[in-house]
C-alpha cells in the first residue's frame, strides 16, 4: 500500500505565494491592456493608419511612422538572423564551454544583453551616424537595434542547439555526412523552435525600443524615401505624444494599441511560418 504525503504548511504557503505572484502579474497586465483598449480603440480608423500626423501629432494618423517602424525592424532582422545564427553555431558546435575563448565569448554576450538601451543608442550614434556617415537614418536605427538583439538571439539559439541530443550528431556522422551537413540539415531544423523563441524575444525588444532610436533613427515624422532617410518609430511617437505634446494622450493610446497589435501579429506570423515549415519538412521526410 502506498501513502500520499500530505503537503506541509510551508509547502502550501510557498504554493500560494507563487500563485499569488502569478495572479498579480496577470492582473497588472490585464489592467494595462484594458486601459489602452478603452482609451485607444475609439481613435483608430483607416485614416489614422494611413495619414501623416498633424498638429504635432494631436491629430492625423501614423502612416509614415508605421512604415518607418517596419523598415527599422526589417533592417534589424536582416542583420540579426545571419549573424546570430552563425555566432550561435560557432559557440555551440566549435567552441566548447570549457575553452577559454568560449567562456570569454559567452561572458561578453551576457554582459552585452544587460547593457541599458541608451548606451547602445550612444554607441550607434558614434559608430553608424558619425564614423560610418549614415547620420540619423532608418539604417542607423536598424543596425543599432541589431546590436541590442544579437546577444539575446545568439544565446537562446546556442542553448537550443546544445539541448539537442548527440544522437542526432552521431546519426548524421554514421550516414557519412560532414559536420556542415549535420548542422544545417539535422541540427538547425531540430533547433527551430528555440530559434523562433529567441527571434520573437528580440523582435519584441526591438519594436518597443525608444532610447536607442532617438539617437540613431531620428525624430522626423514624415514618410521615409529610403533607408538613409530619417524616420520616427512607434515607440518614439508614443513617448513624444505623452511627454512633450499637450493634448496628445488620445493618439498616444491609439498608437500604443497599434504597437501591441503589431507585436502580436508578428509573433503569430512567425510561429505560423515555423509550424508550416516543420509540417512541410515532415511530409518531405515521410516521402
Amino acid at each position: 500500500m502506498t501513502y500520499r504525503k500530505l503537503p506541509t504548511k510551508s509547502g502550501t504557503l510557498l504554493t500560494s505565494l507563487v500563485w499569488g505572484c502569478a495572479g498579480l502579474i496577470v492582473c497588472v497586465s490585464v489592467a494595462m491592456l484594458a486601459d489602452i483598449l478603452m482609451s485607444g480603440v475609439s481613435q483608430i480608423n483607416w485614416a489614422f493608419l494611413t495619414q501623416p500626423p498633424s498638429d504635432s501629432g494631436r491629430s492625423g494618423g501614423i502612416g509614415p511612422i508605421l512604415v518607418s517602424t517596419l523598415l527599422i525592424l526589417f533592417v534589424c532582422l536582416c542583420a540579426v538572423i545571419p549573424i546570430g545564427l552563425g555566432g550561435a553555431i560557432l559557440l555551440a558546435e566549435y567552441l566548447p564551454s570549457a575553452s577559454a575563448l568560449g567562456r570569454s565569448f559567452r561572458a561578453t554576450l551576457e554582459i552585452l544583453s544587460s547593457i541599458p538601451s541608451i548606451v547602445f543608442g550612444l554607441f550607434g550614434n558614434i559608430l553608424f551616424c558619425d564614423l560610418l556617415g549614415l547620420k540619423f537614418s532608418i539604417l542607423s536605427g536598424g543596425l543599432t537595434l541589431a546590436c541590442m538583439v544579437l546577444p539575446i538571439f545568439i544565446r537562446s539559439t546556442e542553448q537550443s542547439l546544445q539541448s539537442i541530443s548527440n544522437t542526432y550528431r552521431h546519426g548524421g556522422a554514421a550516414l557519412g555526412m560532414n559536420k556542415t551537413e549535420v548542422i544545417f540539415q539535422i541540427l538547425a531544423p531540430a533547433a527551430l523552435p528555440g530559434v523562433t523563441v529567441g527571434l520573437l524575444i528580440g523582435v519584441g525588444r526591438a519594436l518597443a525600443e525608444t532610447a536607442a532610436l532617438i539617437f540613431t533613427s531620428g525624430y522626423v515624422d514624415r514618410m521615409p524615401s529610403s533607408l538613409l532617410d530619417s524616420g520616427r518609430s512607434l515607440s518614439i511617437h508614443i513617448y513624444d505624444l505623452s511627454m512633450n505634446v499637450t493634448g496628445g494622450d488620445a493618439n498616444a493610446y491609439a498608437t500604443a494599441f497599434i504597437l501591441i497589435v503589431l507585436i502580436v501579429l508578428i509573433n503569430c506570423f512567425t510561429v505560423a511560418m515555423k509550424d508550416l515549415w516543420m509540417r512541410q519538412r515532415g511530409d518531405i521526410e515521410c516521402l
